[in-house]
């Protein structure tokens, strides 16, 4: 098993041409900004890739890519149990910008927000509805309480099962075509 190497951004930067980037976020996050050069394989396709990276991890080095760095170590992992050794970029794209360095824009695509912001919108709406809901059903501030604990558990345990189901949106699922063209390009 391969022990993941973490990267900071100002070293991961003098030092991208020697990787193939892989970025793990949801393909709408992808399209908001990206590493230069990176490729999308979210997460929940990791398993399905495999065959991909094992081939694109001969050719060069790994280095996974998310928002701030979670779900890249939590692919190194996945990676290292396949015996594909990669690194992880500390922070990850939001350490890498409020460094300074470039990130690469989808142009005809609008920018989608971080899972981070859809699970905040999503996790405040769920409380409000259910206080205010329960102004005249008392049962569903139950909704609010539910919620509430859900983010706490999330924050203990490090996981979060909402970013789970809002990751299977249409939004933020990429289309078979595109990780088959990715797959494609890693697999040569």
């Amino acid at each position: 098993m391969h022990t993941p190497t973490a990267l900071h951004a100002s070293q991961a930067a003098g030092e991208l041409h020697q990787y193939t980037v892989i970025d793990v976020r949801t393909p709408g996050e992808y399209a908001s900004g990206h590493l230069p050069g990176a490729h999308n394989i979210p997460l929940d396709h990791l398993s399905a890739a495999l065959p991909a990276l094992t081939k694109a991890a001969d050719r060069s080095r790994l280095l996974m890519v998310c928002a701030s760095g979670n779900r890249s170590v939590t692919a190194c992992e996945q990676l290292a149990a396949a015996g594909i050794p990669a690194a992880t970029l500390t922070g990850g794209t939001t350490a890498w910008t409020r460094h300074g360095h470039p990130v690469h824009r989808e142009d005809a695509t609008r920018a989608g927000w971080s899972m981070e912001r859809q699970v905040r919108f999503a996790a405040g709406s769920l409380v409000v509805a259910g206080l205010a809901l329960g102004t005249r059903y008392r049962p569903a501030r139950w909704l609010s309480a539910v919620v509430g604990s859900g983010l706490v558990y999330s924050a203990v345990t490090d996981t979060c099962g909402m970013a789970a189901l809002l990751a299977r949106l249409p939004a933020n699922r990429p289309r078979a075509t595109d990780l088959d063209a990715t797959l494609d390009a890693l697999g040569r």
